[in-house]
């Protein structure tokens, strides 16, 4: 297989080769302008008041000193713009808080101002007279009886998939089912039950969130944002001021990271408002204190796995019942039942005949949250890969035999009711423990090792993509999808490279406005490379088909007559008869004509092929003060075509990073509903002190979805860390870290608790 695969390889110029980002010299050296940066002739700044409660309702707002405060534009509340609830799908959010403030952070009012500066200290002087609330933190508490109802009026609003069921503050309810899952664990021969919670995480972005905005009389409104996905920004927008979507330009800027948090309206509809009624632009830029008050991080959770097993190992029932602390509202998910899609991964990568996963979002007093990179899947992967460990141990079955024993297989059913095509469980799983030397490596006293493996999908949607011929002879391709920081850009040019015979370097792109194409899906969900670049794909082949019918035409032959080779049109057997590409595009100039194509791509359903990942970490605590040492992580993937591997080894290595927090260190820790680690220095990521040594093993495949057979990767790095993390934690010392992250004060309570009860 893999001697296959490095021939077909071999056979291709542009595709499976290390180039360079095509942004990639714009961003190093300045010249890339992201939202924050554009400049518009007499652009002011805004700034939003916040509420300093978590629970209040506004009795009385006073904002006469900040409309007199010398610089000041305008001074708005409530009453001054629409009272329209936004969201990406439910509408439940208002543009400025309406009576009622239901998390810290909240926004109030909005000042604009010639400076920044002014503007903030405007937005100060607004006297603002609150009636403290009843507030409620946690979604377990949230539904009780007695705790506050946070929305009363949850029926009525727009996007609310279907009538939520009778759970206080629950405002969706997902659920699937296969086979029986009682009768199953009446026909199991032991049956494990165990809890775990996740905490809140930041996307940990470099660019915050910014908006611009410039209203034109009787013209378009012209829009810059930090957002990945500018068509649904359109419509979002288009609801949230009520303005014809035909009025509204979104013009695409740089993404300076995204992980899921970059796809919310954010202040952008206080942006259009000031704009309105000044006559002038305005920018508006989050800063980083706002962020983690008030963006859309990463749900905390409470999941519950029930597990029925045979005495061979054999898993017969699984339910799972998870509890996502959403926040004050739903509006920043976008997938149609408004819940998180990694829950449906619930079951795992195993063989369970009899599943029931029940996931309520449930509404709190706290920042609401959004998506973050494979969302609800790192959560529930903690829990259940967790819980195989316990499993395992209590069967008396090595770690890594008890998942062969269960592992998915070719056809198998999956809670999506996906038949699986193409699963790589098992050889990642054997991949990853000859790796790790993981039956013949001896134990060194407290020292451990831990293993995890997750499967997800690709998603679908849908997307455009235009091939111009130019006249020097490069071919541009234009796109609205924007580039998140991922090198998908420098992924489409490839294609389009490989297809038609030329260097890369003959590649141009070019990023359009929402005015190019009527809407698509936009990037999320890891489908870039498979949707869009199918899109790409196929305009490259049209392209070419074009092309050579064009070259014919000169050649006075048949289509099937001309070849491609190295940027030049040749007539087979008569090489005398050639074009360059750009005199091709000099004979169609010299006719009134040009030469492009457009595509079309839509997938409305997700592929089959699944993409598995397993990791193995070693660990070594101190016993006497709980700190812990993440020596060595070992990971393998499923992988089809490498499109980029430079590319490819960056999305692997990027997702552990970010895995390696979210086990480790990264919290929002929060006191009664007020976020205290409001800097990054408070707020603790990775540095690169914190990476140990990495290393990758590659499972390669025949199939895939996307483009050349390739496969997604974006997402399948990050799940399996926590939990292996924690499987090596209990390996090296006993003691079993049920809540995230995993920190040295709770290997040494745990330690010291073990102690007491010996």
């Amino acid at each position: 297989m893999l001697s296959e695969q490095k021939r077909k390889m071999a056979r291709l110029s542009s595709i499976g080769k290390p180039l360079p980002r095509v942004e990639g010299s714009s961003k190093v050296t300045g010249k890339a302008v992201y939202t924050a940066d554009k400049l518009l002739p007499g652009m002011i700044w805004g700034k939003v008041l916040r509420s300093p409660h978590p629970h209040a309702r506004i009795l009385r707002l006073d904002t006469s000193r900040a409309k007199n405060y010398p610089g000041v534009q305008a001074v708005l509340t409530a009453s001054d713009v629409s009272d329209v609830l936004t969201g990406r799908r439910l509408r439940d959010m208002p543009v400025l808080a309406q009576q009622r403030v239901r998390f810290i952070g909240e926004k109030v009012a909005v000042v604009a101002a010639e400076d920044p500066d002014v503007a903030a200290e405007a937005a100060s002087l607004i006297e603002v007279e609150y009636e403290e609330l009843p507030a409620v933190f946690d979604p377990l508490e949230a539904l009780g009886e007695g705790v506050p109802l946070l929305h009363e009026r949850l029926e009525t609003y727009k996007g609310l998939p279907k009538a939520p069921p009778h759970l206080r503050n629950v405002y969706s309810h997902d659920q699937w089912v296969i086979g029986d899952v009682e009768q199953g664990f009446r026909e199991s021969d032991r049956i494990f039950e165990h809890t775990f919670r996740t905490q809140h995480v930041h996307q940990g972005y470099l660019e915050p969130h910014a908006a611009v905005v410039a209203v034109e009389e009787g013209g378009p409104i012209q829009v810059w944002v930090s957002n990945k996905v500018p068509y649904d920004v359109k419509k979002q927008l288009s609801e949230a001021i009520g303005a014809s979507p035909d009025r509204i330009v979104v013009n695409l800027s740089p993404i300076g990271g995204d992980f899921g948090g970059k796809g919310s309206l954010m202040d952008l509809p206080l942006c259009y408002y000031l704009a309105k009624y000044t006559g002038r632009p305005v920018k508006m830029v989050m800063n980083y204190a706002e962020e983690l008050m008030a963006a859309n991080p990463r749900h905390p959770s409470v999941v519950t796995i029930k597990t029925g097993v045979k005495k061979d190992g054999s898993l017969v029932a699984r339910k799972v019942q998870v509890f996502w602390n959403g926040g004050a509202y739903g509006a920043m998910k976008p997938i149609p039942s408004v819940n998180l899609p990694g829950a449906v991964r619930a079951a795992g990568c195993y063989r369970i005949p009899n599943v029931t996963i029940d996931s309520y979002a449930v509404y709190t007093n706290c920042v609401p949250c959004g998506h973050f990179r494979s969302p609800g899947q790192v959560q529930l992967t903690f829990a259940g890969e967790s819980q195989m460990d316990i499993i395992a141990e209590a069967l008396g079955v090595d770690p890594p035999e008890l998942r062969l024993r269960n592992a998915l297989r070719d056809g198998d059913l999956t809670p999506e009711h996906k038949s699986l095509t193409d699963v790589k469980c098992r050889e990642v799983l054997e991949a990853v423990a000859r790796s790790s030397n993981w039956g013949s490596r001896k134990k060194a006293p407290y020292a451990g090792r831990g293993l995890a493996v997750s499967h997800r999908n690709v998603g679908a949607g849908d997307a455009n993509a235009i091939l111009t011929l130019q006249q020097d002879g490069t071919v541009s391709l234009l796109t609205t999808y924007t580039d998140t920081g991922t090198g998908s850009y420098t992924i489409l040019c490839q294609i389009v490279a490989e297809v038609l015979g030329i260097p890369f370097d003959r590649v141009r792109l070019e990023v359009g406005s929402t005015d190019c194409f009527r809407s698509e899906s936009g990037t999320g969900a890891s489908r870039v490379t498979y949707v869009l670049g199918q899109a790409v794909l196929q305009a490259a082949n049209n392209l070419k088909a074009e092309l050579k019918k064009r070259a014919a035409e000169l050649f006075h032959c048949g289509p099937e007559e001309v070849i491609l080779e190295a940027g030049r049109l040749i007539r087979r057997g008569r090489r005398s008869q050639s074009l360059t590409f750009s005199q091709l595009a000099e004979a169609a100039a010299a006719r009134g004509q040009s030469v492009q194509v457009q595509s079309y791509f839509e997938a409305s359903e997700i592929p089959a092929e699944g993409v598995f990942s397993a990791l193995v970490a070693e660990v070594k605590v101190n016993v006497e003060t709980g700190e812990l040492q993440v020596l060595k992580l070992i990971t393998t993937h499923d992988v089809g075509t490498i499109l980029n591997p430079v590319g490819h080894q960056g999305q692997i290595e990027g997702g552990i990073v970010q895995g390696l927090g979210f086990a480790l260190m990264e919290e929002m820790i929060m006191e009664d509903g007020r976020i205290t680690t409001l800097n990054l220095g408070e707020y603790k990521i990775p540095g690169i002190k914190d990476i140990p040594t990495l290393k990758t093993v590659l499972v390669p495949g025949a199939d895939g979805p996307a483009p050349f057979q390739s496969k997604e990767i974006g997402e399948s790095a990050i799940s399996q860390v926590a939990p292996a993390i924690a499987n090596a934690v209990y390996d090296a010392v006993g003691v079993r870290i049920m809540d995230l992250p995993i920190t040295a004060e709770k290997i040494y309570t745990a330690l010291r608790a073990r102690t007491r009860t010996l």
